[in-house]
């Protein structure tokens, strides 16, 4: 009899080990998940682009008159003063001998300018007898007009003629003037130092100093071999680092709306190790096409940022160096804040997961500015909440949840 009923006993700690042994295998078991949580603080929302610095009024030293330029030995970076600093030398060009067409065009324009001047000279004869003829008209017409023989409007009309005759010989003697010029210049072109018209003359090589237009540094030198240019060649730029730099930056149409005049900006990357700041001086009204990197076509407003901190934080900064900018477009403090990843969609609201002793609670919150980074609550949660990261979907209200241990 007590060997039956050991066997019973040990059948039911067999049944109810079993059961229990279901029971554990299949009860639910929290989910592992990233709990963070409801934050005060500070928040701002900013437009991150890559801009260039550039020398605001960057002057550029050219040749003044067609000649030859001496090589240049000034340097990038070398100091100069507003018109003391001589950057750079020049020669006049000499004149190059004539070939045998254009010889030959100007003995043509040389015989063409005597043929002038010879039917100038013959028309002021012509007027010469003009006027003469009128004069002596004039003259017996008064005579008779003494004696009442002619009639007031015939003395009118002789005086007129003499003074037209008059004009017509000043005029001709003027076009002598012209046609002789014509000619003067038409044998100028004629000289030439293989020709024995400058045999005897000596050619003086005058050096013409260029002297630095404003007073900074050489920021680039462009022709720098010696050669001879033309008028108006560009030799150099020169420009105030210290004090005249500025940055450049392209904005994609749809955030320069957004940027005013006055915006504070944060300049990152630029090699050194402290950050520094600027403003938004000027936003261009006028836009352009640009294709991105990948080929995209993207509409650009260009944007140009004033540094507002001290100079001596960016020393090392130079002219068309690259930078990443961030501009401050909204910032706000002592204001609710979660992380951007807690956040998801829930019909036409947000939503996060609120943990509340260790499970899952779906609660829709009313969200303000959001930067990528953290979001702004405006309504929903309170300071201390504890929330969920990176909520995945299987994730319902009610489920239970445990902090994940990062080994």
């Amino acid at each position: 009899m007590a060997k039956k009923k050991s066997r019973s006993t040990f059948t039911i700690l067999a049944a109810l080990l079993t059961v229990g042994a279901l029971a554990y295998a299949f009860w639910p078991r929290p989910t592992m998940v990233d709990i963070g949580a409801v934050t005060r603080g500070s928040m701002m929302v900013t437009i991150d682009e890559e801009g260039k610095t550039r020398v605001r009024d960057a002057y550029v030293v050219s040749t003044p008159v067609a000649g030859r330029l001496m090589r240049v030995e000034a340097k990038p970076g070398d100091a100069v003063i507003k018109n003391e600093t001589v950057v750079a030398q020049m020669r006049p060009t000499n004149p190059s001998a004539l070939d045998i067409r254009t010889r030959e065009q100007a003995r043509a324009a040389v015989t063409a300018a005597e043929a002038a001047l010879r039917v100038a000279r013959a028309d002021l004869n012509k007027a010469i007898g003009d006027l003469d003829y009128a004069k002596s008209e004039w003259d017996r017409n008064q005579a008779l007009s003494e004696k009442g023989t002619v009639s007031q409007a015939t003395l009118e009309l002789k005086r007129n003629n003499v003074r037209s005759a008059s004009a017509v010989k000043d005029n001709a003697e003027a076009a002598i003037a012209v046609r002789e010029a014509e000619l003067a210049n038409a044998r100028a072109r004629l000289i030439s130092f293989d020709g024995p018209e400058l045999a005897s003359a000596k050619f003086e090589e005058t050096e013409i100093p260029l002297l630095a237009p404003t007073t900074g540094r050489i920021l680039r030198v462009i022709q720098q071999s010696e050669t001879t240019l033309d008028a108006g060649s560009k030799i150099m730029e020169i420009g105030n680092i210290d004090n005249d730099l500025e940055i450049e930056v392209d904005l994609l149409s749809s955030d320069a709306v957004q940027v005013s005049p006055g915006d504070r900006v944060l300049i990152e990357d630029w090699g050194g190790n402290d950050e520094l700041e600027g403003t938004v001086e000027r936003v261009d009204p006028w836009g352009y096409e640009k294709y991105s990197s990948l080929g995209v076509e993207e509409q650009r407003v260009n944007a140009i940022i004033r540094f507002t901190g001290p100079e001596e934080t960016r020393k090392r900064l130079g002219h068309g160096y690259r930078v990443e900018v961030k501009i401050v477009i909204w910032e706000e403090e002592n204001i609710l804040l979660v992380p951007s990843n807690a956040l998801f969609r829930d019909g036409e609201t947000w939503a996060v997961f609120k943990v509340s002793d260790g499970l899952a609670q779906k609660v829709s919150v009313s969200v303000g500015k959001d930067n990528g980074l953290t979001a702004q609550i405006l309504d929903g949660l309170a300071e201390g909440d504890q929330i969920i990261l990176y909520p995945s979907s299987g994730i319902t209200s009610g489920s239970r949840v445990k902090q994940r241990v990062v080994e």
